[in-house]
C-alpha cells in the first residue's frame, strides 16, 4: 500500500470533497446520536444523574429482560456450535450419502431469516400453527402454547444462526492441509482421533469467532423473543423496543440499549485479542486439498446419517411448508386439515392486485436498493481514499466508520430517533424524526463497515501497476478512478449490492423504531400478521410475502456465488489459462452475513488475504 503525505492527498479537490462530506456524514450520523444518547441518559438535565440506573435496579422486568439474554446467549453458544459443527462436518468432512442434498437443505438459513424465519416457525409451530391444530385434532388435551418461551427461542435461532458455520467455518475446513491427516493415519491414528486432535484444534480460531458472534446474536435477538417468547421470556431488545415507546421510560430504554453496546465491545475485543495471539492452521495454502473421510465404524455412520438427515427434515420442513401454505385457503392452515378443495391462486392474487397489500413489499424493495445503492456509491470513493491514503486521519475516520459493528442495531435506531426529534443545525435545521428519510439513513449506516471492508479488499487487489500506465499516458485521477479502477471493482461492488438489498428486505429492527405511519415495510406488515388468532387472511399474505422472498434472495444468492462459481470451475477447466492477472486479482469475493453485522469481520481469521485486518461489529 502506497502512504501518501497530507500534502498529496490535500492536493486532489475529488478527496478534498470525499473528506469533507465523510467527516459531515460521521460527525452527524456516527457521533453526534451515540452521545446525545449517553447526554440523555446519564446527565439529562446538565447534571450526573443515575435515575436511569435506579429505575433498572427497580424494575423486576428489566432485570429478567437481562437475565434472559445471558442466559440466551450462554445456550446458543453451545447449541449452536453443536449443531453447526455438526453439519459442516458431514456436508464437508465426511463420506455421507447425499450430501450435497443435506446441504441445500442446511442453506435453506441462508434464503430468509430474521422476522419472516420467527414468524414462519410461529405459523408451523405456535398456539395457532398448523402443526399444532393438526395434532390437536388428534391429542386435544395437547398444550398449544407448547412451542413458546425460551425453548422455542433457542430451538429458532440455534437453526437461523448455523448459517456463520456453513460459510465460515466450511471455508476453513477447506484449507486444512490434507497431508497432515494422511500421516496421522499411516501413524495408526483412527477417524476419529483425527477429528479430535487435528481437525478441530485446527479450527479452534474459527470455532471461537464464530462463537463469539453466536453470543452476540443471542445478546441482541429481538424478533424470536418477540415472536415466541410470549409474556415469560423477553430479553433486553424486546424491553428495549417496550421501553422507548414512553418517553418516561425512554432513559431505562436507553441504558439497556448501552449495556448491550458495552457487553458487544467487550466481547468483540476479546475475539480481537485471541485473533491476534493465535496460530491459523486453517488458512495454510497448501498443494493437497481436503478429501472427505469415511466412517469405518458402521454402527456411527448408520448413527451420523439418521441425526444428518433428521436434522435435514428440521431444517427444510419449514421452508416447504411455506410454499406450500401460500397457496392454502386460511381456514385449512387454522385447522390443521388439507384438503384439494383447499387449494387456491387467491393469496397471490391478493397480493399482486391489490395495492395496499401489495405496498409493504415495495416499500421494502425501494429502501432496500435505494440503501445499498447509496452505501456502495458512497464506499467505492471512501475506500479508494483510504486504501491510497494512509495517515492518522483517514485512519481515525476508518475506525469511526465501523462504529455500526460494535453498537447493537436497536441502540443505533434510538440514537437516532433521540437526536434528530428536534431541529439540528448540522441537516439544515431539519427534523427527521416520523420522517421517511430517517430509515433510509439508518439503513445506510448499518451497511457502511460491511461495504467498506470488501471494497477496501478490492482496490487493494488491483495491481498498482495500472494505475502508473494511466497516470504516464496523462490520465488524471478521476478519470482513472472512473475507466481503470472501478470497472475493476465493479463486479465486487454489484455483489455487495445485492448482499446489502438482501439483508435489508425483510429487516425489522431498525424499521420497528424509525419506520414512518403511511409507509410501513414488509418487517412490519409480518410481524402484525403474528399477533392473535383472528389475523387469518394476513397469515396467507405472509406466506405469499416469504415465498416471494425466498425467491428474490436465493436468486441473489446465486447471481453472488452459483454463477461465480461455475465461471470459476469453466476457467480451472481451460488449460493453459493464466492464472495472474489483473481481472484474478482485482474481485475477492465477498462472505454474506444472514445473522449479526459482525460476521464479515471473522473473514480477518479464514481469508486473511481477502479482507486487510481492521476491528469487526443482529439476528433473529
Amino acid at each position: 500500500m502506497r502512504n501518501s503525505s497530507w500534502r498529496a492527498m490535500l492536493r486532489s479537490p475529488l478527496v478534498v470533497v470525499v473528506l469533507v462530506v465523510l467527516v459531515w456524514f460521521v460527525a452527524t450520523f456516527l457521533v453526534l446520536p451515540n452521545a446525545t444518547l449517553l447526554i440523555s441518559t446519564f446527565f439529562p438535565d446538565g447534571k450526573i444523574s443515575f435515575r436511569a440506573l435506579e429505575k433498572l435496579v427497580s424494575s423486576e422486568r428489566a432485570l429478567n429482560s437481562l437475565w434472559h439474554s445471558f442466559a440466551l446467549a450462554a445456550t446458543l453458544a453451545v447449541t449452536v456450535n453443536v449443531v453447526g459443527i455438526f453439519i459442516v462436518l458431514v456436508t464437508d468432512y465426511f463420506k455421507i450419502r447425499g450430501s450435497r442434498v443435506l446441504w441445500l437443505g442446511y442453506a435453506t438459513t441462508l434464503i430468509y431469516g430474521g422476522i419472516v424465519l420467527a414468524a414462519g416457525y410461529n405459523f408451523i409451530y405456535g398456539k395457532y400453527g398448523f402443526i399444532t391444530n393438526a395434532v390437536r385434532n388428534v391429542f386435544p388435551d395437547i398444550d398449544p402454547n407448547w412451542f413458546s418461551g425460551y425453548f422455542a427461542v433457542v430451538v429458532v435461532m440455534t437453526l437461523a444462526t448455523t448459517t456463520n458455520h456453513m460459510l465460515f467455518l466450511g471455508s476453513s475446513l477447506a484449507k486444512i492441509d490434507y497431508q497432515t491427516i494422511e500421516a496421522a493415519r499411516n501413524m495408526g491414528a483412527s477417524t476419529w482421533r483425527i477429528l479430535w486432535r487435528i481437525v478441530l484444534p485446527a479450527l479452534r480460531p474459527m470455532i471461537f469467532a464464530v462463537t463469539v458472534l453466536t453470543f452476540l446474536t443471542g445478546l441482541g435477538a429481538l424478533t424470536a423473543p418477540l415472536v415466541l417468547g410470549g409474556t415469560d421470556f423477553q430479553t433486553i431488545a424486546p424491553m428495549i423496543l417496550t421501553f422507548s415507546k414512553s418517553s418516561g421510560s425512554r432513559d431505562l430504554a436507553a441504558l439497556l440499549a448501552i449495556i448491550l453496546g458495552l457487553a458487544t465491545i467487550v466481547l468483540l475485543a476479546m475475539m480481537n485479542r485471541v485473533e491476534k495471539s493465535g496460530t491459523y492452521f486453517s488458512v495454510a495454502k497448501v498443494a493437497t486439498p481436503l478429501q472427505k473421510q469415511p466412517i469405518r465404524n458402521p454402527v456411527a455412520n448408520v448413527l451420523v446419517h439418521v441425526v444428518a438427515y433428521m436434522l435435514f427434515v428440521i431444517y427444510a420442513l419449514p421452508v416447504l411448508l411455506i410454499v406450500l401454505f401460500s397457496f392454502l385457503e386460511a381456514n385449512a392452515i387454522s385447522t390443521g386439515t388439507i384438503t384439494w378443495d383447499a387449494f387456491t391462486l387467491a393469496n397471490y392474487a391478493t397480493v399482486f392486485g391489490t395495492p395496499a397489500v401489495l405496498k409493504p413489499f415495495v416499500v421494502s424493495v425501494v429502501y432496500s436498493a435505494l440503501a445499498s445503492l447509496i452505501v456502495v456509491l458512497g464506499m467505492l470513493f471512501v475506500a479508494r481514499v483510504f486504501q491510497k491514503h494512509r495517515n492518522p486521519m483517514t485512519s481515525l475516520l476508518e475506525y469511526l466508520l465501523h462504529i455500526p459493528w460494535i453498537l447493537p442495531t436497536i441502540l443505533i435506531a434510538l440514537a437516532l430517533v433521540m437526536t434528530f426529534d428536534r431541529p439540528n443545525p448540522l441537516i439544515g435545521g431539519q427534523v427527521l424524526t416520523g420522517t421517511t428519510m430517517l430509515l433510509l439513513v439508518a439503513y445506510v449506516i448499518i451497511k457502511i463497515p460491511f461495504t467498506l471492508r470488501l471494497l477496501k479488499a478490492a482496490f487493494a487487489s488491483v495491481p498498482e501497476s495500472l494505475e502508473d500506465a494511466a497516470r504516464i499516458l496523462g490520465a488524471g485521477p478521476l478519470f482513472t478512478l472512473r475507466t481503470v479502477l472501478v470497472p475493476l471493482v465493479l463486479p465486487t461492488a454489484a455483489a455487495i449490492t445485492a448482499l446489502n438489498f438482501n439483508s435489508l428486505l425483510d429487516d425489522y429492527d431498525a424499521a420497528v423504531f424509525l419506520y414512518h405511519p403511511l409507509y410501513e415495510p414488509l418487517g412490519l406488515a409480518i410481524r402484525a400478521s403474528t399477533e392473535g388468532e383472528n389475523n387469518l387472511d394476513a397469515m396467507s399474505i405472509t406466506f405469499v410475502y416469504t415465498v416471494l422472498l425466498m425467491i428474490i434472495m436465493g436468486f441473489t444468492m446465486w447471481l453472488v456465488y452459483g454463477r461465480g462459481g461455475a465461471s470459476r470451475r469453466r476457467r480451472r477447466s481451460r488449460p493453459g489459462r493464466p492464472r495472474g492477472g489483473a481481472g484474478a486479482a482485482a474481485v475477492p469475493v465477498p462472505m454474506p452475513v444472514p445473522v449479526p453485522v459482525a460476521a464479515a469481520a471473522v473473514t480477518v481469521a479464514a481469508v486473511p488475504a481477502a479482507v486487510p485486518a481492521a476491528a469487526p461489529g443482529s439476528q433473529p
